[in-house]
């Protein structure tokens, strides 16, 4: 099976920084292994408070900018300090699931604001371009919601959909992920990430989200291997980016195209 123009896979490798690079490292040379895909990388500029930032870090980061990949604002810190509320679902999701990382899960519009302008200006500083914003773990409150509003990212993701911004059109593309925190999730998350190839065929979008503590375990990166060729086989790749650019300009095509008369209407 050849391609299809109209069928975009996405790879992305959450939580990159100083010191995660290692792992993210391995990530890299897995897939680079199968082919030549543009990645997302999600970078936290000062992952769980630390602000080291090596010279040489960033030199590798400026050659994958280099060589066509995309750096995205992932959270400030990775960390949620926000009040712990709700039902059990959002509680479970914040303290056990995401172990207190899902940083905008639960903070004001302010505090979201003053994050995403420290981490704004921080790419700045380095002359990184940005247009994409990923919450960590996905997990966006209203504060968050309602501050993203005021600066001017392309996109942002949940689990489930990509959302284009300011104007929160979207797609059906829920994110195939693995779970390395404990014996049991590492077994069934490769089962899992199969069901959700199967589930997303359909859609536009195929996301392939990947977290530097995957490539501690062999066994993951083989079928993080085996499931990307499986998807480069009927998707084109492309960054987050880029695949925002191509919906906004399908939607806008589809918007025209309603509000054309067309001959019969004469």
């Amino acid at each position: 099976m050849s391609p299809s123009a109209n069928k975009a896979l996405c790879v992305s490798i959450h939580d990159v920084a100083p010191a995660t690079w290692p792992d993210c490292l391995r990530l890299l040379e897995a897939i680079r292994a199968i082919g030549k895909v543009p990645l997302t990388l999600l970078v936290v500029p000062q992952y769980h408070d630390r602000q080291e930032c090596p010279q040489q870090y960033e030199k590798m980061l400026d050659d994958l900018l280099a060589h066509g990949h995309e750096l995205a604002l992932h959270g400030y810190n990775h960390l949620d300090t926000g009040p712990v509320r709700g039902g059990f679902g959002d509680r479970f999701m914040r303290t056990v699931y995401t172990q207190m990382e899902g940083e905008f899960a639960a903070i004001t519009t302010g505090e979201a604001r003053r994050r995403l302008e420290l981490g704004l200006a921080w790419f700045q500083q380095r002359n990184w371009p940005v247009t994409g914003f990923v919450a960590p773990a996905w997990l966006l409150g209203e504060g968050a919601w309602s501050a993203l509003q005021e600066f001017p990212f392309d996109y942002t993701t949940t689990w489930g959909r990509f959302f284009l911004l300011p104007d929160r059109q979207s797609v059906f593309a829920p994110s195939m992920t693995y779970t390395t925190r404990n014996a049991p999730g590492r077994l069934l998350s490769p089962h899992w990430t199969d069901t959700l190839e199967v589930c997303s065929r359909m859609s536009p979008l195929a996301r392939l989200s990947l977290h530097p503590g995957d490539a501690r375990f062999p066994h993951l990166v083989s079928h993080i291997q085996r499931l990307l060729e499986k998807l480069l086989a009927s998707r084109v790749p492309v960054t987050k980016a880029a695949f925002a650019h191509s919906l906004r300009r399908q939607i806008i095509g589809v918007e025209h195209a309603a509000k054309t008369p067309t001959e019969s209407q004469y």
